[in-house]
């Protein structure tokens, strides 16, 4: 059997987000350990600072001074980059403070939606007003603290909307209780649910309605795990691969990430894999078989799925991923864009791609359309066609800066 090679894969966005957020209504200092240094992060922290919260950053560990009053400063504006955790959630921190505070975002945010959002603050009595299109950024909270109460949210498009509110519910005065009609990628609320009580909140799930006692939080240390999503790009390269395998350590059968279960679908495929408790392996058998797959609670590694389709040995469809058009770009027609490009039969829907097996060909320039996603999924496919360069490589600084070396060092270790 060929040697494993072992990837440090960087921490996990979704969970160095929330935990910036926790540890910020925090009461006392919080340690995050291994969190993740990339553009999107490092924008969230920046908005903590502009808010007049403390972080102290040093490598392998942010220090955070927790404020369960909110908001240091009394007005503040905080730009948001690309970040849409950044975007959805520091408007609710603030809400819960005393002050007005203004934020705003780049072109490519300020089209991603958060009306859902911005609806439910102003239905618990937030004064929040948008200075362009109704719905996205830019917004001006004028804060005076968060009384609580019930409301109705459609999280159809994203569940980052619950989570906002969530994250919001123990800075209330009376809590919330938010009843949601649709929701979307579900995994990730429950990565949510399991750090709020890891800082102290006590939530629970009745039905479709989440009750959000308001007991504030409390600071402690809070290790990091690695980004499932990130990881699915080395997964997928190992299941391609004849011969390869990867362990990605740090991820395993007590993950909080759901996209660690793109492992599964691979598992589909014929790749062989073994999830330890503190470690994730997956290994070519040199066989790749068609699927059809719902994605709606992993939809940021449709990407990577469609990226190693084409050499799949029948049809890979995925359904139940129209979330993936709000996203940095219309993910699903990028991907349909790219691998038409590189000449293969590609079906599309509302909300399902279908992706016929073909030998893909180069030279071809990969549009990102700014997106860190379409780059990673789209290196895997590169794997095996000659000439794919991309037209802007540099925006994996999204959530992983140096993944072109990583990778590159990862494809030719033996």
């Amino acid at each position: 059997m060929a040697p494993v090679t072992v990837i440090d894969i960087p921490g996990s966005k979704s969970v160095t987000a929330r935990a910036l957020f926790l540890a910020a209504a925090a009461e006392g200092t919080t340690t995050l350990l291994r969190p993740l240094v990339s553009d999107d992060t490092e924008g969230f922290a920046e908005g903590l600072a502009a808010l007049g919260y403390a972080v102290r950053r040093e490598p392998g560990a942010w220090h955070v001074e927790g404020r369960p009053a909110g908001p240091g400063a009394d007005t503040a504006d905080v730009h948001c980059r690309d970040g849409a955790t950044t975007a959805r959630f520091l408007p609710a921190l603030a809400a819960a403070g005393h002050g007005t505070y203004r934020f705003d975002a780049s072109a490519q945010m300020r089209r991603r939606p958060l009306g859902p959002l911005t609806t439910a603050l102003r239905a618990l009595g937030v004064d929040l007003r948008h200075g362009g299109r109704e719905g996205h950024h830019p917004l001006a909270v004028h804060a005076r603290g968060v009384k609580g109460g019930a409301l109705t949210l459609d999280a159809g498009q994203s569940s980052q909307y619950l989570t906002a509110l969530l994250l919001l519910g123990p800075l209330t005065a009376e809590g919330l209780d938010i009843t949601v009609t649709d929701l979307v990628s579900e995994p990730y609320v429950e990565i949510t649910l399991a750090m709020m009580r890891s800082f102290g909140a006590e939530v629970r799930r009745e039905g479709r309605t989440y009750r959000v006692a308001p007991t504030g939080y409390r600071a402690r240390t809070y290790g990091i795990e690695p980004d499932a999503s990130t990881a699915s790009y080395f997964f997928a390269a190992a299941a391609l691969l004849p011969g390869r395998s990867v362990t990605v350590p740090g991820l395993g059968t007590g993950a909080l990430q759901g996209d660690l279960a793109f492992v599964d679908v691979l598992r589909r495929m014929g790749a062989d894999v073994e999830i330890g408790a503190d470690a994730t392996t997956v290994r070519s058998t040199g066989t790749l078989r068609g699927l059809t797959v719902t994605m709606r609670d992993i939809s940021d590694t449709m990407p990577t799925l469609a990226a190693l389709a084409p050499f799949a040995d029948g049809p890979v469809r995925i359904e139940d991923v129209a979330n993936t058009r709000v996203k940095e770009c219309d993910r699903l027609d990028a991907c349909a864009e790219n691998l038409r490009r590189l000449g293969i039969t590609v079906r599309t829907g509302p909300d399902w791609i279908e992706i016929h097996p073909g030998t893909p060909t180069g030279p071809v320039e990969i549009a990102a359309h700014g997106d860190h996603r379409i780059v990673m999924s789209f290196a895997v496919t590169a794997l095996r066609v000659p000439g794919v360069t991309f037209d802007d490589p540099g925006c994996v600084k999204k959530t992983f800066p140096d993944f072109h070396r990583v990778f590159d060092t990862f494809v030719r270790t033996p």
